[in-house]
C-alpha cells in the first residue's frame, strides 16, 4: 500500500515537472527564454516549446499589426491657430529579442513617441495643410515615429490623422471664407454670361442692320407674345429707323409719292377706328419713294377717345 503511494507521488511530480517544462507557442507568436536570467539566442517559433524546469522562462511576443489610438492633442500651428488633432498608429514587432530586451514596454514608449510627434507636426504646418493635405503629413508623421522605433525592433506600419477640432470662432470665419469664395464664383459666371449674350445681341443687330426687315418682323413677334398675356396695356418701343423718318418729314409736308391728303401719320382707310374703352395701335406702311423702293416703315399711331 506505500508502494502505491510513492508510485502516486511521483507521477503527480512528474506530470507537473512536465507541465511546468512545456509551453504553446502561436502561429503570431515568438518565444524568448530566458535561463537564470541569461536570453537564449534562439527564438523559439509556433508549436511546443519544451523547458528545462525551474532554470528556464519564456516570455511570448506578439508580432501581429497593433493599432494603437494616440490621445488627442493640443497645439498651434504655422499660422497661429489653436486646433486639437488626434491620430491612430499601426504598428508590429519584427525583432522580438530586441523589443524584450531594449525597451521596457515598447507599448507605452510607442505611445509617447506618437504624441510628441504630433504635436510637432502641428506646429509645422498650416492649417489648410491639416484640413487637406493629409496624406503628405501622415508620411512625415510616420517618418518621425519610425526612425526611433526600428531601433526598438518595432515596424510603423502606417499612421492617419483622424480628426482635427476648430474653435467655434474659426469655423464661423471658414464658413464666411467660403460663402464670399461661392459669391465671387457666381459674380464672375454672371459677367461672363453677359459678355457672351452681349457678343450674340451684337451679330443679331448687324443681321438686322443688313436686313431691315427682320427688325420689323421681330417686333410683330413681340407683339404676338404680349398679345397672348391677354393684357390690357401694350408698350411698344419704337424703331429707331421711324425716328429718322418722321425727323426728316416736316409737320404738314407731304412725302413724295404719297396722294394729296395723306400724312404720313395718317391711318389709311382700311383701319378699324379705335374703341372707346382702352387704347389701340394701327401700324401704317409706308409708300417708298424713289430712293428706297425696296423698304417699307411702320408707323404707330395712337388715336384720341
Amino acid at each position: 500500500m506505500a508502494i502505491f503511494y510513492v508510485i502516486l507521488v511521483v507521477l503527480i511530480l512528474g506530470t507537473a515537472l512536465l507541465a511546468a517544462s512545456v509551453r504553446v507557442v502561436r502561429q503570431f507568436e515568438r518565444g524568448i527564454v530566458f535561463r537564470f536570467g541569461c536570453v537564449r539566442s534562439a527564438i523559439r517559433g509556433p508549436g511546443l516549446a519544451l523547458l528545462v524546469p525551474i532554470a528556464d522562462r519564456l516570455e511570448k511576443v506578439n508580432l501581429q499589426i497593433i493599432t494603437m489610438p494616440v490621445p488627442a492633442q493640443d497645439g498651434i500651428t504655422r499660422d497661429n491657430v489653436t486646433v486639437r488633432v488626434d491620430a491612430v498608429v499601426y504598428f508590429n514587432v519584427v525583432d522580438p529579442m530586441r523589443v524584450t530586451i531594449d525597451v521596457q514596454d515598447y507599448m507605452s514608449a510607442i505611445g509617447q513617441v506618437a504624441q510628441t510627434s504630433l504635436r510637432s507636426i502641428i506646429g509645422k504646418s498650416d492649417l489648410d495643410d491639416l484640413l487637406s493635405n493629409r496624406e503628405q503629413l501622415n508620411q512625415g508623421l510616420e517618418l518621425m515615429i519610425d526612425s526611433p522605433a526600428l531601433g526598438w525592433g518595432v515596424h510603423i506600419d502606417r499612421v492617419e490623422i483622424k480628426d482635427v477640432a476648430l474653435p467655434e470662432s474659426m469655423k464661423r470665419s471658414i464658413a464666411r471664407q467660403a460663402e464670399a469664395e461661392r459669391e465671387r464664383r457666381a459674380r464672375v459666371i454672371t459677367a461672363d454670361g453677359e459678355l457672351q449674350a452681349s457678343a450674340k445681341l451684337s451679330q443679331a443687330a448687324e443681321a438686322m442692320t443688313q436686313h431691315p426687315a427682320a427688325l420689323e418682323l421681330r417686333l410683330l413677334q413681340t407683339v404676338v407674345e404680349v398679345a397672348a398675356e391677354k393684357n390690357s396695356t401694350l408698350v411698344l418701343p419704337f424703331p429707331v429707323e421711324l425716328l429718322r423718318f418722321l425727323e426728316r418729314a416736316a409737320p404738314g409736308e407731304e412725302t413724295p409719292g404719297e396722294e394729296p391728303g395723306r400724312s404720313a401719320a395718317a391711318a389709311p382707310s382700311g383701319t378699324a377706328p379705335a374703341q372707346d374703352d382702352g387704347p389701340s395701335i394701327s401700324i401704317t406702311p409706308h409708300v417708298p419713294d424713289a430712293r428706297r423702293s425696296e423698304e417699307s416703315t411702320p408707323v404707330v399711331g395712337h388715336p384720341g377717345r
